[in-house]
């Protein structure tokens, strides 16, 4: 028996290319059909089925967010993955990829199976990264081929970066034995060390110790070398320097494995904010130049940038309500990352809804080999509806995460997830438009 039909004049379907109208019928978990037509009335199905008319609205397969900080184990106080799966899904992301940062580090097989297990009933599906060396202190690695059986999709030491280049080395030669990614974070500690901002004009207008963009551009440089000497595949997160933009560039056309991601902050804010001294502004990489902004941009458009990930990162308000410079960082994005998206990249002209979508969806799953393929029967039912001309403001009272730390509240937001249905649920549901 069908339990869910949705129906539109707009599907998006970037994994078949597919765009035009259509109706998806849903049994279970699973799509059971897909057929490309809009049906507008529909009679002789149980009373039980569900009907949505989507209308004018554009449905597009379950967003993916390829950079998630869940903070469970260790900082429940933050963010749980319960709570994160729910930030997650009213941002219209069904699926996303949790970080290693946690307390314990997610760098055995006993952790992984852990958060696994207690995703199972959470509102979005949770793909697991696990950090290349024990405890991400670079020294030692992981057990990586025990993660692997136990389902990582992965391998990061985010929030740090793995100085060693030796060690560096075997992560890589280990994750291409198994053939899934490593993600890099790219900067230099050396050059980076104490640093809390941008390196540059308004640092040294605000008197902070500065993050030069070559603490960024040097390791990217690193790891793009790595990755052509073992042959496997790099991801370059939370990319932010004009030079690194270049790097991946340069590195695509001579055919090598690289791939980015960027960050709406970092797409869209600039270290001239900083003289408002917003803790929320405090992040890693840093808010760069407007100069570096446009080169982000433009590597989105031209596609040396991949996918658009949040890397969403919860902070208590007690952490955040400190001096300036003290501030831990990190800001939340699950629920404004789709939104500024639309607002800067799509309705900013840089690129098409089809491309960013793309961005959203196929390009991590690809990246991750993640088991999704579109509306084809017998897919998994996770499905993102979507207005791109929903004007909204961004409003910390309604934020699904336990955290706060967001410079976008108060912003004017154009284009906005009205249903997310994850596993053939609608999990989430906008009623206020």
């Amino acid at each position: 028996m069908t339990d869910l039909i949705i129906t539109g004049n707009h599907i998006v379907d970037c994994y078949n290319d597919y765009y035009g109208p259509g109706t998806i019928y849903i049994t279970g978990e699973h799509i059971e059909k897909f057929d490309k037509t809009f049906i507008s009335k529909f009679t002789g199905f149980n009373q039980n089925t569900k009907i949505i008319n989507a209308g004018e609205l554009i449905v597009s397969p379950g967003l993916i967010d390829i950079h998630t900080h869940l903070r469970e184990p260790g900082r429940e106080d933050e963010e749980t993955i319960t709570s994160g799966c729910e930030a997650a899904v009213a941002g219209g992301f069904t699926a996303i990829c949790c970080m290693p940062n946690t307390n314990p580090t997610i760098d055995s097989q006993e952790v992984v199976r852990f958060i696994r297990s207690r995703s199972t009933h959470a509102a979005a599906r949770v793909f697991v990264i696990g950090a290349i060396t024990k405890g991400i202190k670079g020294e030692q690695l992981s057990e990586i081929g025990d993660m692997v059986d136990a389902g990582i999709v992965g391998i990061s030491d985010d929030g740090n970066c793995v100085m060693n280049a030796e060690i560096m080395r075997n992560g890589m030669e280990y994750a291409g034995m198994f053939h899934i990614p490593v993600i890099s974070h790219a900067e230099d500690k050396n050059l980076s060390k104490n640093g809390k901002v941008n390196e540059g004009y308004n640092s040294t207008v605000l008197g902070i110790k500065g993050i030069p963009y070559i603490a960024e551009d040097v390791m990217v440089a690193r790891d793009i070398a790595l990755s052509r000497f073992t042959g496997t595949s790099l991801h370059i997160a939370h990319i932010s320097t004009r030079g690194a933009v270049e790097l991946v560039r340069n590195a695509k056309r001579e055919g090598l494995e690289i791939t980015a991601e960027a960050t709406p902050h970092h797409f869209t804010l600039t270290d001239s904010l900083l003289k408002t001294f917003n803790t929320n502004l405090i992040v890693n990489p840093p808010l760069r130049t407007k100069d570096d902004v446009e080169a982000v941009r433009e590597g989105i458009r031209d596609g040396t940038i991949d996918c658009i990930a949040s890397d969403h990162a919860p902070h208590s308000p007690e952490e955040k309500d400190v001096e300036f410079i003290a501030a831990p960082f990190g800001m939340i994005g699950l629920e404004t990352s789709l939104g500024v998206a639309m607002t800067e990249l799509v309705h900013g002209g840089i690129i098409s809804i089809k491309d960013l979508l793309k961005k959203m969806t196929v390009k991590p799953a690809e990246i991750l080999n993640l088991p999704y393929n579109g509306f084809r029967n017998g897919a998994p039912a996770d499905i993102t509806i979507i207005d791109p001309d929903y004007q909204w403001v961004v409003d910390a009272d309604k934020f699904k995460s336990k955290s706060r730390n967001s410079p976008f509240i108060g912003h004017k937001l154009k284009g906005k997830a009205l249903y997310t249905i994850s596993r053939g649920r609608i999990v989430y549901y906008d009623a206020e438009r």
